[in-house]
């Protein structure tokens, strides 16, 4: 039994709002996994925030309890806002902003500061320029040509 589909309007989701979702589901997963000992070496020494947090996700980026929830947060709102294309665009826009000051953050705060509550280190610098390029650059490639409008009216 399929579903039928009206002509001229697209079923399933575009590749911007697949990219969007893929990127929220990681961003997901990535929480759950800061919270997972083993994952997370020092886990015994993960705080709440501050830079005193020693737990290091995957060996490398330092994380807390509150780093972790961000990460559950930002997922879930990727997989939310993947439902429709203006969502889809913002997060991949708006999320790759936000990380490009997470990354400016990172390098202007010292990280044995106690404004350095996130916690961010050198890995975690690196990533956040990364993730702030590539999220900008799939929303503005993947939504090249089409608006918000123009799909939503189409596929709410």
């Amino acid at each position: 039994m399929s579903a039928s589909v009206s002509p001229g309007v697209p079923s399933g989701r575009s590749s911007l709002q697949k990219a969007a979702l893929a990127v929220g589901i990681v961003f997901l997963a990535v929480g759950v996994l800061g919270f997972i000992p083993g994952i997370t070496v020092k886990y015994s020494t993960i705080s709440f925030a501050s830079h005193h947090s020693g737990a290091l996700l995957l060996g490398l980026f330092q994380v807390s309890i509150l780093h972790n929830i961000v990460h559950l947060l930002f997922g879930v709102a990727g997989i939310l806002m993947a439902r429709s294309f203006g969502g889809a665009r913002a997060y991949l826009v708006g999320g790759g902003v936000i990380y490009l000051v997470l990354f400016l953050y990172g390098l202007l705060v010292r990280q044995e500061s106690a404004i350095n509550f996130v916690p961010v280190n050198t890995a975690d610098d690196i990533l956040h320029l990364l993730l702030g390029i590539g999220m900008i650059g799939l929303g503005v490639a993947l939504s090249r040509g089409r608006t918000a409008t123009s799909v939503d009216s189409r596929n709410p």
